[in-house]
């Protein structure tokens, strides 16, 4: 741990920089997995690094120990004229220039990077540098700033203008771009109720795309939206794993494949004595778990069993 520390506070390993996983540890030191595990460990404790989805566990950007001076302003420099210099549309003298879209886009930069429960009326307000009760001109309470949060954020990347043919394109484009969105905001799919589902705009033009998609090919209005809500909850029950997977990364400081490198031995312990033999095989010829691939076959899948549904005759060839 001395090393990687020496490293980390020499600039050695520059913040955001990716640090070696407990496999290259191991490797490069020759030490065991739990030691290599600890390591990372007490780094993290330490706050010289963080674990980020998707990438591993980086070295962490230091924060100022100290506020910065203030800079005096120059003796010469006379105070401007406000009545002549400011323009009819500036904020009036006083104005934090406070507007709902940025309260949104505070928020869901807080989510992004540290999970919704880090989201909170007081937060936001110190992210923007405004009083809490500031918010409360804009928004109802954090359940309507969520509900904004998840319109804004399926927003960012709008279906195309004119829907493909067919229904297999239409429902293909819609659930690979909604995944995007999932990818994008691990949040989101935790945020999203299907009992008690929130009114989002974006949200609904999804569910427009697909019900039309559908109406347009056989299916009565009871079964489209039916099929609407199976394609929907596959998506969003996949995509759970993405805040799940983020919170175990902050709290262990090991990314997914750092974590099963810990679990092999105990693994390959409960597979001996032959009670397990498909198990035991594919832990000795591996597996690649990526859950983009399986999202993917799981969709077509899907969509295999709706085209039995719908009026088109033979099923499409799987892909």
């Amino acid at each position: 741990m001395g090393e990687l520390r020496r490293r980390i506070e020499t600039g050695e390993l520059a913040p955001g920089e990716r640090v070696p996983s407990t496999r290259e540890i191991t490797r490069q030191w020759g030490v065991a997995m739990a030691t290599a595990t600890k390591v990372l460990t007490e780094l993290r404790h330490e706050g010289l690094v963080r674990a980020v989805p998707g990438v591993g566990t980086v070295v962490s950007v230091p924060e100022p120990t100290t506020d910065p001076a203030p800079t005096a302003p120059a003796p010469s420099a006379p105070a401007p004229d406000r009545r002549s210099t400011r323009s009819p549309s500036a904020a009036p003298a006083g104005s934090t220039g406070l507007t709902l879209d940025r309260i949104v886009a505070a928020a869901v930069a807080v989510a992004d990077a540290e999970g919704l429960a880090a989201v909170s009326m007081r937060r936001v307000a110190a992210e923007l540098g405004v009083a809490t009760m500031s918010l409360y001109r804009h928004v109802a309470d954090k359940d309507d700033l969520l509900v904004r949060m998840m319109d804004a954020a399926i927003a960012e990347r709008p279906l195309p203008a004119d829907p493909p043919p067919g229904w297999r394109e239409p429902l293909t484009v819609a659930a690979r771009q909604l995944w995007g969105r999932f990818r994008a905001h691990p949040w989101l799919a935790p945020a999203m109720s299907m009992t008690r589902p929130q009114l989002i705009g974006s949200a609904m033009t999804y569910s427009e795309w697909v019900l039309g998609s559908l109406h347009g090919h056989g299916l009565d209005e009871q079964s489209a939206f039916t099929a609407h809500l199976t394609l929907l909850n596959y998506i969003r029950g996949l995509a759970l794993n993405m805040e799940t997977e983020r919170e175990a990364e902050a709290q262990s400081g090991l990314d997914s494949e750092e974590w099963m490198d810990t679990q092999e031995s105990v693994l390959l312990a409960a597979l001996e004595g032959g009670r397990y033999p498909a198990l035991a095989r594919l832990a000795r010829s591996g597996y690649d778990f990526d859950l983009d691939g399986l999202f993917e076959f799981g969709l077509q899948r899907l969509l295999d069993g709706l085209a039995v549904l719908v009026d088109e005759g033979t099923p499409p060839a799987r892909t």
